[in-house]
């Protein structure tokens, strides 16, 4: 069943979303080389407790960090650890903050130090294919509209989307209905509503679409070895114009 929130809702969601994206920038500015991914995750759960807010992602399922980072040809849930990240890597950190009874949720891909040409672009593409995916957020559409507005941004650009993983509702649950997919014809699924809240996250992948889960149960990487890269912010459908991103800092 999907949630609609009341404007008290909502209020709430703008304070988790706040913390959830300074949580993200600050380990954004941790990519750089020499840094272990288990450092960042640290800092991730530091900064988000300093702030009263509960790391949504710790526990979860039994996932043992607070944020999710992703290394090179890791698309999501990867681990934080003793991982030494290196000159040309490309890290993906996702990161979730629950408080006042309501979760926000972001991802962005960071370079760590110089990266390729086609690293970059794969950062630059999978970030703007999220706001052509809002140019179609809008109340009346259909979720399919968001999705396909992504996926052919995506394909232009000579990259591929994720398809066994997508986007959610989210709210007082970290997880809620409806899901988010990043591909598919437009015209179809759950009409958008005021009120709503959805995780809009595109996983692109610089070579095939296809993924597999490593035998520790969480880190999802690419077939064939190519880059991936991951970008989410918590979304607000609104009663006229343009959506709202919760997950915006001050």
């Amino acid at each position: 069943m999907i949630s609609l929130k009341s404007p008290r809702d909502i209020e709430r969601m703008r304070h988790a979303g706040k913390i959830t994206a300074a949580a993200r920038a600050l380990a954004g500015k941790m990519v750089i080389p020499g840094v272990s991914t288990l450092e960042i995750d640290k800092a991730v759960k530091s900064f988000i407790e300093s702030k009263g807010a509960t790391p949504s992602f710790l526990n979860y399922g039994g996932f043992q960090g607070s944020a999710c980072i992703s290394v090179n040809d890791e698309v999501i849930h990867g681990i934080p650890g003793g991982r030494i990240l290196q000159e040309g890597d490309i890290v993906s950190i996702d990161v979730g903050a629950y408080i006042g009874g309501f979760h926000g949720d972001c991802a962005a891909t960071f370079p760590c130090g110089t990266v390729s040409e086609e690293a970059q672009k794969l950062i630059d593409v999978t970030q703007q294919s999220f706001w052509e995916g809002m140019k179609q957020a809008h109340k009346g559409n259909r979720i399919s509209d968001v999705s396909h507005a992504i996926q052919e941004y995506v394909e232009a650009n000579g990259f591929s989307i994720v398809r066994d993983f997508v986007g959610h509702g989210i709210g007082k649950e970290l997880h809620e209905a409806p899901e988010v997919p990043n591909y598919g014809a437009p015209g179809h699924g759950t009409r958008l509503l005021p009120g709503m809240t959805l995780a809009v996250e595109p996983m692109v992948n610089a070579g095939d679409f296809d993924v597999h889960v490593l035998a520790d149960g969480w880190t999802v990487k690419t077939v064939d070895g190519s880059l991936s890269a991951h970008y989410e912010n918590t979304v607000l459908i609104t009663s006229a114009g343009d959506p709202e991103i919760l997950t915006c800092e001050d």
